[in-house]
């Protein structure tokens, strides 16, 4: 028998706020499947410590994954390892597409997050997790009294390289142009630590190494067009971070911000009835472990409040716009 996969809430994404999601609507009793193509985490498997997360002085990012996974799980949540492809609304259902069926659901809490941008140059996939990284807190340690570069120019770029200093001797800062996006206050720190050296109008075009690690980058000087080596071991790219939103066909139009961030309402509602976005995926000010778990405890508890109104709504009462049954009308 073909297994029945329709449920009230299916949550896509088993990040912080996926799980987060996926414990509230658990404790309501709803039936609710938590889709997750990977292991469930998100962005909290790349996290070495955690120690802005209230109640934990510190904690490992996958320590943290697997509690909020178990937690969620004893409340009767069902995990299930897919890969989702397309979300579709089907009369006032949602209809989730994966590689290996579809779901049916009242109810879609988006919760994918995104991925770092990349640079897109030779040697940089070859050195992942080799040199190169996306992130300084989970990597920074690996570095210590070694030369690293940091490619970027927002305020992750700068604050990353300062965080950087606390292990490595030297941080280079490179960006494709002469003035930096980020916040004034954290472009003079990074000018005044004695760690840090700032290269503008420059992009790196190649990592190379030898024995499966990051040894030289090569830097091109974008008005001169002349290129040099830079000896590193690291190399930590923070160019920009693209939220999981391909899910949505292009006659179904999800509003969104400049950067694809999905737009809500205070309830985490976005523009498409009955689906929801919280988390990474979400257009707001930060993106911290704390907002994913609030936006997706506002999300949860709103699509429990609605499964609830459904189910208690009274059956409408057919209308005779005619009145007594007519004789004239009978058989006719």
């Amino acid at each position: 028998m073909e297994k029945d996969r329709r449920y009230d809430v299916v949550i896509i994404g088993a990040g912080p706020a996926g799980l987060t999601a996926a414990l509230y609507a658990g404790r309501a009793r709803v039936k609710t499947v938590l889709l997750e193509r990977g292991a469930p985490g998100g962005q909290l498997l790349n996290t070495e410590a955690i120690e802005d997360y209230p109640g934990f002085d510190q904690i490992t990012g996958p320590e943290l994954a697997q509690r909020m996974a178990d937690q969620a799980a004893k409340f009767g949540v069902q995990l299930e390892t897919a890969r989702v492809t397309g979300i579709h609304r089907r009369g006032d259902k949602q209809l989730v597409q994966t590689e290996d069926g579809e779901y049916l659901a009242d109810y879609v809490i988006l919760t994918a997050g995104g991925e770092p941008l990349k640079l897109g140059i030779p040697g940089e996939s070859e050195f992942q997790g080799r040199g190169v990284s996306q992130c300084a807190v989970c990597d920074g340690a690996f570095f210590k009294e070694e030369e690293v570069a940091v490619v970027g120019g927002g305020d992750a770029a700068l604050e990353e390289a300062v965080f950087l200093t606390r292990f490595a001797k030297k941080v280079y800062i490179i960006h494709r142009r002469e003035q930096f996006r980020a916040q004034a206050i954290l472009v003079e720190a990074a000018r005044k630590h004695p760690k840090v050296e700032l290269i503008t109008n420059t992009v790196v075009t190649e990592v190379t190494g030898e024995e499966g690690q990051v040894k030289e980058i090569t830097l091109k000087d974008v008005v001169s067009g002349q290129t040099r080596p830079l000896k590193v071991t690291g190399l930590f790219v923070f160019i920009g971070f693209q939220p999981n939103v391909q899910f949505f066909d292009h006659r179904e139009h999800v509003e969104h911000d400049p950067l694809g961030f999905l737009v809500t309402d205070s309830t985490m509602q976005t523009s498409l009835p009955g689906i929801y976005a919280a988390g990474d995926v979400r257009s707001q000010l930060t993106r911290q472990i704390t907002t994913a778990v609030g936006d997706a405890t506002t999300a949860a508890i709103d699509a429990v409040k609605k499964l609830e109104a459904k189910k208690h709504a009274p059956t409408p009462v057919p209308v005779d716009l005619y009145g007594p049954t007519r004789p004239d009308l009978v058989g006719s």
